[in-house]
């Protein structure tokens, strides 16, 4: 199961590029698979082209990555988070990524050194760390968490909203097939009450014959009687077996109505 399958992906979209407008801070989401479900907002150069940029520095974020959970440092010395997307059964779907911020004013000399050990050209890491923006921890941990509450709660309303839809169309297809159902035993009812008053006819007719030969049909003239008997039943239970039918379709064309 992938949330685009059942998600809005317009509206998830629209919720992350508002917060990322309100709050300043980057986040991507991806699926279960790792791979990118959503555009990339407010991703700086500091961490995409210069970072993530150089052999090293991408082998350290991809270890952030995967082993980073809630609001926690990154390698380079921003501050980054990662939100599981769940459903209410604890299914995991994805995550939601992102942060690129600073906890508060940076160090220079500690991110020179940290440009040194990437190979990256210093001056040019500076200039990029001087763009990334700067929030408390406090205000960066509320941020994250807002994000993964309202794409949370999207993510298991909508999958509430398909789980739904689904069973309906069931429901619907199975009004249908008993329908048809209900028809064909209504067509067999009507041919066994065909039989029924065939056999009460000839049954009749037997009797009559049994009266006309005298004592010479009397044990006849008793099958007769039972045959009629049987046939009676017959008759009763086919009318009320089709008044049972006729019951059933009424509620199941009113369900299907609704």
């Amino acid at each position: 199961m992938k949330i685009q399958d059942f998600c809005d992906m317009n509206k998830f979209e629209q919720i992350m590029s508002n917060w990322a407008k309100s709050t300043g801070l980057a986040t991507v989401a991806v699926g279960d698979d790792g791979k990118y479900i959503s555009d990339c907002y407010n991703f700086t150069d500091f961490c995409i082209k210069l970072t993530r940029g150089c052999a090293e520095g991408k082998r350290r974020c991809e270890k952030c990555d995967r082993e980073g959970h809630g609001v926690y440092p990154c390698h380079a010395g921003l501050v980054d988070f990662g939100i599981p997307i769940t459903l209410d059964d604890g299914t995991v779907l994805g995550s939601i990524i992102g942060g690129q911020v600073l906890p508060d004013h940076p160090d220079e000399d500690k991110f020179r050194t940290t440009a040194r050990e990437l190979g990256i050209d210093e001056d040019k890491y500076i200039t990029a760390l001087k763009k990334v923006n700067v929030r408390t921890t406090e205000e960066i941990n509320a941020s994250a968490e807002l994000l993964g509450d309202v794409i949370n709660m999207f993510v298991r309303a909508s999958y509430t909203s398909y789980q739904n839809s689904h069973i309906l169309s069931e429901l619907k297809t199975g009004i249908s097939n008993a329908a048809i159902q209900l028809q064909t035993a209504n067509d067999k009812v009507k041919q066994i009450d065909g039989f029924s008053k065939r056999q009460n006819i000839l049954a009749l007719n037997a009797s009559i014959e049994a009266a006309r030969v005298g004592d010479a049909g009397r044990g006849f003239a008793v099958v007769a009687v039972e045959v009629q008997k049987l046939a009676k039943g017959m008759g009763e239970a086919s009318s009320d077996i089709n008044k049972a039918i006729k019951e059933v379709t009424q509620t199941i064309t009113s369900l299907d109505k609704e």
